[in-house]
Parts: C-alpha cells; sequence; structure tokens
C-alpha cells in the first residue's frame, strides 16, 4: 500500500508546477505588444497540449526508461507508458511499497517541468515565428534535446553530467533553465530581428498580466523547487525556505538596480526579478543554507539586468522577451553558485562547497555540467531549427505584412481587445 501522505505531497507539487505554463502564458501576454498577447499566450497553452502527448508517448521513457546505464539517453522499453499502470496495481498491493508512491505521478511531476521549459522558450521568438513552426520545433525539442538532457543530469548512476561529471542540479538549473533560454537566444538569431527593432521602444501593453503571471509562476515554483526532494522532509522544506529567500532578495535587488539606473522602480523590473531569483536557486534549493539564497538572489538581478540592458544591445541579438538574458543568464548563475555555497552534508556527491571546503572540485563539476549542456543543447539547436526551416519553404518567420499587422488576427484570427479603437 503506498504512503498517502507522500502520494499526496507529489500530487499537489505535480500540480503546482502545471501551474507555471499557464502563469508564464500572462507573463509573456503582459510583455508582448498588444496585437500579439493572443499569439504569444496561445504558444504557452499550445505547449501543453504537444508536450503532453509527446510525454506520455516517448518522453518520459527517453529520459527515465531503461536500466540507467546509458550516459545520453534513458530508452524505449516504457514508450506509451507501457506496463506502468499494471506497476502500479502490483504494488499498490505489496506491503514492501508502504512508505513510497506511485510512479505514475512522476510521470506527471516530469511531464509539468517539460512543458514551462518548452514554454520558456516561446518568449524569444515572440511576434514574428510562425505558429506552426513553434509547434514543429518544440515536438522534436522535447524528445530530443529535453529528455535526454534530463536523463544526463538526473539519469542516476551512468548519466553523463549527474554522475560521471558529478554536477549538481536540484530542480533544473541546466535541464530547465540553460537549456531553454539558450534555445530561445539560438532561435532569435535563427529568425532574425523584428521590425524596428533598435528604433523603437516595445513597451509591454498590459502590466497588470506580468504581474499576475508572475505571481502565478512564483506560485508554482514552490512545487517545482520542493517537490525535487520527492518526499516531505526537512531538505523539501529547505528548498521552500531558499525559494522564498532567493526571490525576495533578487525582487529587492532588481528594484535598487534600476532605481540606480533610471530613476525609478517599476512593477515589470520587480516582476522580473523575482523570477531571476526562482531560476538562480533552482539548481542550489536543496543544498545551500538560507542565508546563501539571499546572496544569491541580491547576486542574480544585476547580472540579469546587465545581460539584458546591455548585452543585448551591445550584441543585437532580438529576444523578444529576454528567455536567454533571465533564464539562461540566471541559470549559469545559479549553477556556478551552487558549487560555492553547497552544504557538503547535504551535496548529493563527495564534495561539498568551495566557501566550506576550501576544494573546488564541485566548482569545477558545475562548469563543465553547464558546458556540456551549452555544447549538446547549443549544436541540436542548430540542427533542428534548421531542418524545421527547410520543412516550412525555407522561413521560420512570419510575412513582413503578418508582422506588421499582428500575429493575433493574422495567424488566428482573434483579437485580444476587439472593442479597442487606438493604435498599437
Amino acid at each position: 500500500m503506498f504512503d498517502t501522505g507522500m502520494t499526496g505531497f507529489m500530487i499537489i507539487c505535480a500540480m503546482l508546477v502545471f501551474l507555471m505554463t499557464p502563469g508564464l502564458a500572462f507573463f509573456y501576454g503582459g510583455l508582448s505588444r498588444r496585437k500579439n498577447v493572443v499569439n504569444t499566450m496561445l504558444m504557452s497553452f499550445a505547449v501543453v497540449g504537444i508536450v503532453g502527448v509527446a510525454w506520455v508517448v516517448a518522453g518520459w521513457s527517453f529520459a527515465y526508461g531503461g536500466d540507467g546505464s546509458l550516459p545520453f539517453f534513458g530508452g524505449i522499453d516504457q514508450l506509451g507508458l507501457a506496463g506502468l499502470v499494471q506497476d502500479m496495481i502490483s504494488a499498490n498491493a505489496d506491503p514492501a511499497s508502504a512508505g513510497s508512491y506511485p510512479g505514475l505521478v512522476d510521470v506527471a511531476f516530469q511531464a509539468a517541468f517539460a512543458m514551462i521549459t518548452c514554454a520558456i522558450i516561446t518568449g524569444s521568438v515572440a511576434g514574428r515565428m510562425k505558429f506552426g513552426a513553434v509547434a514543429a520545433f518544440i515536438a522534436v525539442w522535447v524528445l530530443v534535446v529535453y529528455a535526454p538532457l534530463a536523463h544526463m543530469v538526473w539519469g542516476g548512476e551512468g548519466s553523463l553530467i549527474g554522475d560521471m561529471i558529478g554536477a549538481l542540479d536540484f530542480a533544473g538549473g541546466d535541464v530547465v533553465h540553460i537549456s531553454s533560454g539558450l534555445t530561445g537566444l539560438i532561435l532569435c538569431l535563427l529568425l532574425g530581428k523584428r521590425r524596428e527593432f533598435g528604433m523603437m521602444s516595445y513597451r509591454p501593453h498590459n502590466v497588470p498580466f506580468v504581474a499576475l503571471g508572475a505571481a502565478l509562476l512564483w506560485f508554482g515554483w514552490f512545487g517545482f523547487n520542493s517537490g525535487s526532494q520527492f518526499t516531505p522532509d526537512g531538505v523539501a522544506a529547505l528548498a521552500l525556505l531558499n525559494t522564498v529567500a532567493a526571490s525576495a532578495a533578487a525582487l529587492v535587488s532588481w528594484m535598487v538596480v534600476e532605481r540606480v539606473k533610471v530613476g525609478k522602480p517599476t512593477l515589470v523590473g520587480a516582476a522580473t526579478g523575482l523570477v531571476a531569483g526562482l531560476v538562480a536557486i533552482t539548481p542550489a534549493a536543496g543544498f545551500v543554507e538560507p542565508w546563501a539564497a539571499v546572496v544569491m538572489g541580491l547576486v542574480v538581478s544585476p547580472i540579469c539586468y546587465f545581460a539584458i540592458s546591455f548585452l543585448k544591445k551591445k550584441i543585437g541579438y532580438d529576444d523578444a522577451l529576454d528567455a536567454f538574458g533571465c533564464h539562461a543568464v540566471g541559470g549559469v548563475t545559479g549553477g556556478i553558485l551552487t558549487g560555492v555555497f553547497c552544504v557538503p552534508e547535504l551535496s548529493w556527491t563527495d564534495f561539498g562547497g568551495l566557501l566550506y571546503t576550501g576544494d573546488f572540485t564541485l566548482l569545477g563539476a558545475q562548469v563543465a555540467g553547464i558546458v556540456v549542456t551549452i555544447v549538446f543543447v547549443g549544436v541540436l539547436d542548430v540542427v533542428i531549427g534548421l531542418v524545421v526551416k527547410a520543412c516550412f519553404k525555407g522561413k521560420l518567420r512570419v510575412s513582413e505584412q503578418d508582422e506588421a499587422m499582428g500575429l493575433d488576427v493574422a495567424a488566428h484570427g482573434e483579437s485580444a481587445y476587439p472593442a479597442y479603437l487606438g493604435l498599437d
């Protein structure tokens, strides 16, 4: 008989993570232009459908199937979740299963992770990528990139990053944030810049949407980080508290940076800082003390602010909603700082953080894991992007006319504000 408390804990955590993708739809929708809000939000909702089907059919098996002996890939033995229901029925009648929970809950929990990861990517291409091309890219990417990367980090003994390299990633710094932010950057480079990029200011069209989305993400993130302990114990509680501490510190830090740089704090900035703090603490949530989580939050906001406000303009890439500047940059920052602040007794490996041990082994493993993630994701992103581009007759991008009109009407025949008579 399964433990009802553990089962309930994991079901609630899974539900919280599922909430994050609709929350991201509001966050991105508010940041987008008025004429593209439906398209922007629909991309996140479409991810729920595409990834939900792909994960059940093959994603779970590719990530967590097999016997765990392969460094890059799970297996094909659980395609279509073959045998999992019967395993649940048998285990539920076995007294030895007391203290555990059904593996089916893990499938749902990890499906929610895959959904939010893929949805983050869409922010970089908002306003100019063909909807069908987005859908095709995500359908391939979740199986070819995300699932193998999840295995490489969380696949247990024999996995490349988590076991062989010995890098720590509590809830998805590599798997979720670096992979999605880097993919967003590569796609926006393949697409090219938006019309009038650099010549006009693209302002968020609905700031309350941004705040609502950030609040839903924040709420869901508690399940995201605490649930990654897979049991309601002290480490799950630590992950919860660290999630609060880092996000709060980053929010304050972002407001301070804005006050210094532009003279006044903004609600969009506070919401962005909140998310940056959540990103940074994700790889470290169950490994560091709360004071370290505060330090990580204070540090990550200036770094992400620099990436979004300076680096983006200096290099000239058009990451529409700053998925790279927030998620990839924040994920790298959090991953490296995990190697500094990890409490040795909480580490999944034999090595603790540099601050406690004076040993660079874990910090080196963190950097190596990040480099492997970047290379693996980057190479496959380019390949998948070019293949999808070829399938769409050499064009990932909508026509200039459709881009000027706005993708809400051009691609979906809908308008978020049909009674609005002003200019976009």
